[in-house]
């Protein structure tokens, strides 16, 4: 029996949420828990679809059109000129594919860009825009699955351990209230 890790190699690894799970894992841990069909992938499209079918042997289905269309690979595009540098595009970005500062222009990676549109929804200008990868004569080929998951567990990594780090924070500081109460 395909394990999780099976079906999660063969997913596109762009983190979208389209699928309607927090990322490919979760939707590979739902396929293989026999919980959600193989057609939730836009980005992984028919390929996708065929071989998640093969290595399952289940019949083959179309795209579920709920979750979105197939199409070409996108990247997301900041109009530099209108980015305020409010920094809400970084958080949502899966893979830090967006650089900036505060109160700084923000740009794109292309290189490291999975195309997931999860940086669009919170830029309160509408400055980025997704664009087709193909029609950008100065863009690298999209990065590979093993790279966008490798950039996802880090961004994981790196969000947990700044969680830990504020949890420790807090915690000293309720202490250091407390003890100065008591003194």
């Amino acid at each position: 029996m395909p394990t999780a890790d099976d079906i999660d190699a063969l997913l596109p690894q762009t983190q979208c949420t389209r699928c309607g799970y927090a990322g490919c894992r979760p939707y590979a841990q739902a396929i293989a828990a026999d919980e959600a069909p193989i057609n939730q992938c836009p980005p992984g499209g028919a390929a996708t679809i065929e071989a998640l079918a093969a290595l399952l042997n289940l019949p083959v289905l179309p795209l579920n059109p709920a979750n979105g269309t197939e199409g070409p690979v996108l990247v997301a595009q900041i109009e530099e000129e209108a980015c305020i540098g409010c920094a809400k595009c970084l958080p949502p970005c899966p893979v830090d594919a967006i650089i900036g500062a505060h109160r700084q222009m923000h740009t794109v990676v292309l290189a490291l860009c999975t195309g997931c549109e999860l940086c669009v929804a919170p830029c309160p200008v509408d400055c980025i825009t997704m664009v087709p990868r193909a029609a950008l004569p100065y863009a690298v080929a999209a990065p590979a699955a093993a790279e966008n998951r490798a950039r996802y567990d880090a961004h994981g990594a790196r969000l947990t351990a700044r969680e830990v780090q504020r949890a420790a924070l807090l915690g000293a500081r309720k202490h250091a209230t407390v003890e100065a109460q008591e003194s």
